[in-house]
């Protein structure tokens, strides 16, 4: 492209540069392309994939913690001979839900909380992305790094379980019915921990915060739950109490429809009609955490 600069002085005769600009005859990639980038980005992010060795130690430790006790339990059933798993595949995340929120407190703020920092979110919606864009791809990558983090030692339990030979198609129903509680899980609680990540963009307040909501409400509500148990309430009564936390809401949902042993007091969780109730509450809290999501960042991006 051509510059012409104006003479310094009267009289001065004009010069023409070449700076060496040309037209863009390439491909246009559009807003499809822009946002399965995002998405991929985010989600290699979520585990410290292209960045720097420290960023992948915490994630791949975590990956870790989660994985090693489905593959003692494994070499345990196989050395026994066992007829049947040490553990319900429904009931892994929710033993583990102690990792699971320490991940998602150490990297929704990572994936969300830079750019609001740093202040690049405007930069994003230059390029041919809409705020919808950015918010599907954040939050479709926070929940497949979930999954990946809770499916994966459900395949290991599944693959010991065919290698001791126990019965394929209760291990399959089994296990199906665990991708669907992760599944379920991974929704919920990435939901919850990007919308808290992105109200502020300190990490560190996010950290706290996420570990507050995600372990306090369960411990809270697991507390209530025992004293009323040992006070002599219902079942129904127990089973409403863990409509206010995020764990317990996918322990009741999978023991209404998934065949899970509920963990609540007593053993017993919340009946089909109940049921139905934690369904309705763990799907408007999901597109809720959506559309907070999108009302934040039509803000964010102005």
């Amino acid at each position: 492209m051509a510059v012409e600069q104006p003479p310094a002085h009267a009289g001065e005769q004009t010069q023409i540069h070449n700076i060496g600009y040309r037209n863009y005859d390439g491909p246009r990639l559009g807003r499809a392309y822009a946002r399965r980038s995002l998405f991929s980005q985010s989600l290699r992010g979520a585990y410290g994939l292209g960045r720097s060795a420290k960023s992948k130690v915490l994630p791949m430790i975590l990956f870790a913690v989660m994985c090693v006790p489905a593959a003692i339990m494994v070499a345990v059933a196989v050395t026994t001979k066992a007829n049947e798993l040490p553990v319900e595949y429904t009931r892994y995340a929710i033993l583990l839900q102690a990792v699971i929120s320490l991940y998602l407190a150490a990297q929704a703020p990572q994936t969300v909380s830079r750019d609001l920092r740093f202040k690049t979110v405007p930069l994003y919606f230059s390029r041919p992305i809409e705020h919808s864009d950015y918010v599907r791809a954040k939050f479709a990558a926070m929940a497949s790094a979930l999954f990946i983090l809770t499916a994966a030692p459900l395949l290991v339990l599944y693959v010991g379980a065919l290698l001791a030979k126990l019965d394929f198609a209760d291990q399959t129903k089994g296990f199906a019915q665990g991708l669907v509680s992760v599944a379920l899980l991974s929704l919920l609680f990435s939901g919850i921990a990007l919308i808290i990540s992105a109200i502020t963009p300190r990490r560190g307040f996010g950290i706290a915060a996420v570990i507050a909501v995600l372990t306090i409400s369960y411990g809270a509500v697991s507390t209530v739950q025992a004293i009323a148990y040992e006070q002599g309430s219902t079942a129904d009564a127990i089973a409403w109490l863990g409509l206010f936390s995020p764990i317990t809401l996918i322990d009741g949902v999978q023991t209404a429809f998934l065949g899970a042993t509920s963990a609540f007091p007593g053993g017993e969780g919340p009946s089909s009609g109940t049921g139905m109730v934690y369904v309705i509450v763990v799907l408007a809290l999901i597109a809720g955490c959506y559309g907070a999501m999108m009302r934040r960042y039509r803000k964010v991006g102005l």
